[in-house]
């Protein structure tokens, strides 16, 4: 009995452990937070854009970074501002309209290199970070939600969300969960997380060897047995009646 309460401890205890890292990994989660409102699907390139009412964009940024630090992140402006976390690229903006708002838009990398001005991104991030981005494509002139109607996206329009819509969008709240991403994507963040995505190879690979020590389970049985002795004599045949 002691032996399975010690068990059962030891379940729950790595069962929380387990919780606990996924909590932590991912883009952080503001799907509760703030209310979507406009929406751009062409394929797999998506922008997505959420209102922070009153908040100004040094403060939403500030919140995005305590909930999930990014992978980059631009420098502070009261203006506009970018946090990339994996592949999602994260554009703050203050709306012209209204400047007391801040527009969140998430783009996903193929919306940022088949849409965006790479000289206009210059400005806020890393020249390694456009280089990959828009290596084998051009882009374009749009350079975010708030000037869509002068600098147009190459591809799709904006509309308001629909109810599918909002059920894919990407999630967007601070309250600290994470998000598990899925196999086969590119890498995300730094360091070697539980859940990082494309984790660098270790170049160690799994082989099934048979006949070897180890006690592997595809193991040859191993010979438990020696061959007997047997000596050699010669025997001398005798008929019978003779002497």
């Amino acid at each position: 009995m002691k032996e399975r309460s010690f068990l059962s401890i030891k379940i729950i205890l790595v069962l929380s452990l387990f919780v606990s890292l996924l909590s932590g990994c991912g883009a952080p989660n503001i799907k509760d937070t703030y209310p979507l409102e406009s929406v751009n699907r062409d394929g797999n390139a998506t922008s997505y854009v959420y209102r922070a009412e009153g908040k100004g964009v040094p403060e939403v940024a500030g919140e995005l970074m305590a909930a999930q630090t990014p992978d980059q992140s631009s420098p502070e402006n009261v203006e506009r501002m970018f946090l990339v976390y994996g592949d999602d690229y994260y554009h703050l903006q203050q709306d012209p309209q209204k400047p007391a708002d801040t527009l969140i838009e998430i783009d996903s990398k193929e919306y940022v290199q088949r849409n965006y001005d790479s000289s206009f991104l210059q400005g806020y991030l890393t020249a390694v970070l456009i280089g990959n981005l828009f290596d084998s494509m051009g882009g374009g002139s749009y350079r975010g939600y708030t000037s869509k109607d002068v600098y147009k996206p190459a591809q799709g329009t904006y509309k308001k969300p629909t109810s599918r819509d909002k059920k894919v969008a990407p999630p967007l709240t601070v309250d600290r969960s994470g998000k598990i991403t899925r196999r086969g994507q590119d890498s995300v963040g730094k360091g070697g997380g539980l859940f990082q995505r494309n984790p660098a190879p270790s170049g160690d690979r799994g082989t099934i060897k048979r006949g070897e020590s180890g006690g592997g389970l595809f193991d040859s049985p191993k010979k438990s047995y020696t061959k007997p002795k047997t000596r050699r004599g010669s025997g001398k045949i005798t008929r019978r009646g003779r002497r």
